[in-house]
């Protein structure tokens, strides 16, 4: 934990030193407020504090300001010293008035527009509560109040950009994610005909607690099989998958992430059980997920900066369908936040495009789950079985690459 929590702060001082004078100067924000009360924090102010907070204390205020030098200065007005990344602008006992030392700051560096987090479209920019702006504009002179801007393209531009560090960190939590789910789909976690989808559900937060890590959201297994049910993935989403005993020739699904070093995975994988006598997955389940892979490449091919995130998903889906596929996409931003903050492309309920963070442009040096699934029929099972698929990637100069590479095989359990 001390290891994790020295990255934490090495990283944060890099971040501030490396992105924030462009995004700062991108989004034309010469000064950003973020104001928080404990145990209230603001989205964005929870990514910046030291990694020995837990919570903002009593009402915490940071600042950053541009200098005519194009760097960026990094304040905090709180009672007690942020980490060693800001500098503290708050002397308690000759000044007992938080906002006008705040004034006070705001007045030495005079801004032109000052970003507060306000945003429609994006909750994770949205951090600024009422209380505290109300406090914000009725202890700020006349002339600060008017300069006062929404810092939602700032706030997003930070949360959503990565520097190498993080890369890094983002392909090995890629690899531990993986490892997981290889061994949650084993012989060593399922005995065909005992072991049920719950158990293994619960099995992943066990094992992820057991190696010191968390989940952000509670994974889910599911079965598809040559029945009669038909699969409704939009009642999946809504009402859950159910406790089902895992039986031979089942076709397995996972959807499953984990937290550490203050960011997320998102992960979905798919496994067959073997029935006695078979030593692999049928060619029309592996031709299935050949299909998802597919689906994969045409979506990521479509990535280009300056590209809006709905653009992309009708690029993709026009060219998917016309190739014979059956295609329902539905990809997010991915790092500080599970379902984070950045160029949305499509919604498992709104295939058509996403009003709002869809209209977002794509940035270099940002990361995204490559969430989608295809659609097929297949004959032995005389019905449509959708495979899904979610891998964690980064979009660079080079293109989309996947984080800790994709799976394009079915992960196989043998008979007990």
């Amino acid at each position: 934990m001390r290891e994790r929590a020295q990255w934490i702060d090495q990283t944060m001082q890099k971040r501030v030193e490396v992105l924030l004078p462009g995004l700062m100067k991108s989004s034309n924000i010469d000064m950003w407020l973020l104001i928080s009360r404990e145990y209230n924090e603001d989205p964005v102010l929870k990514t910046m504090l030291p990694a020995e907070w837990l919570s903002a204390r009593r009402t915490t205020i940071l600042v950053f300001a541009r200098t005519a030098e194009g760097t960026v200065k990094a304040f905090a007005i709180a009672p007690y010293k942020v980490g060693s990344v800001f500098e503290k602008a708050w002397d308690k006992v000759n000044q007992p008035d938080q906002y006008k030392a705040l004034n006070n700051l705001i007045a030495q560096f005079d801004p032109a527009r000052i970003g507060i987090n306000e945003s429609e479209d994006w909750a994770h920019a949205d951090g600024l509560v009422s209380g505290d702006k109300q406090r914000l504009v009725a202890k700020l002179p006349q002339k600060y109040r008017d300069r006062l801007v929404s810092a939602e393209y700032l706030a997003v531009g930070w949360l959503e950009q990565r520097i190498p560090e993080e890369v890094k960190q983002l392909e090995n939590m890629g690899a531990i994610a993986h490892q997981i789910i290889a061994e949650g789909f084993s012989n060593a976690v399922i005995v065909p005909g005992k072991t049920t989808t719950e158990d293994v559900v619960w099995w992943f937060r066990e094992r992820v607690r057991e190696l010191k890590l968390q989940t952000w959201f509670h994974p889910s297994v599911s079965i598809q099989r040559s029945d009669k049910q038909k699969f409704d993935h939009e009642d999946s989403f809504t009402n859950g998958y159910g406790d089902q005993i895992i039986q031979a020739g089942d076709l397995l699904h996972v959807d499953f992430g984990i937290s550490y070093l203050r960011m997320h995975t998102d992960t979905q994988q798919h496994a067959y059980v073997l029935p006695e006598g078979q030593t692999q997955a049928p060619e029309y389940l592996t031709e299935a997920l050949q299909h998802g892979n597919q689906l994969q490449d045409i979506f990521t091919g479509r990535f280009a900066v300056g590209k809006t995130g709905n653009e992309v998903l009708q690029e993709s889906r026009e060219k998917a369908i016309a190739l014979g596929l059956k295609p329902s996409i539905y990809t997010h931003p991915i790092g500080f936040h599970g379902h984070a903050a950045g160029t949305t492309l499509g919604m498992w309920d709104s295939q058509d495009g996403v009003p709002g963070d869809g209209d977002y442009p794509l940035h270099l040096n940002t990361a995204y789950s490559i969430e989608l699934n295809n659609a097929m029929f297949i004959e032995p099972w005389d019905k449509e079985i959708r495979i899904m698929l979610e891998e964690d990637a980064f979009f660079d100069k080079t293109g989309v690459w996947y984080l800790d590479g994709r799976q394009t095989e079915l992960l196989l359990i043998r008979p007990d």
